[in-house]
């Protein structure tokens, strides 16, 4: 199974580069196929995650579901069909 991994500590105060990030990573997964995503926003203080969550809250219509990492809480998985 393809997966593909997004690391976001980079960027993490560039919020519309986060974005970008977000769009072009549902835009590939998409294109090529890929059934899994996974995003890493860090631990942190918590605002990545959020604002990366509230990105994928409203472009809910791109992929089938995301779950939460129990064992990480500082990755994000987004699963596509």
């Amino acid at each position: 199974m393809k997966k593909l991994t997004i690391d976001l500590h980079d960027i993490f105060n560039k919020h519309h580069e986060i974005e970008e990030t977000l769009r072009g990573m549902l835009r590939e997964a998409n294109d090529k196929k890929i059934k899994i995503v996974e995003l890493i926003p860090g631990k942190g203080s918590g605002q990545l995650k959020k604002s990366v969550l509230k990105f994928l809250e409203r472009n809910r219509d791109l992929y089938d579901r995301i779950e939460k990492d129990p064992k990480n809480w500082g990755r994000i998985f987004v699963r596509f069909r």
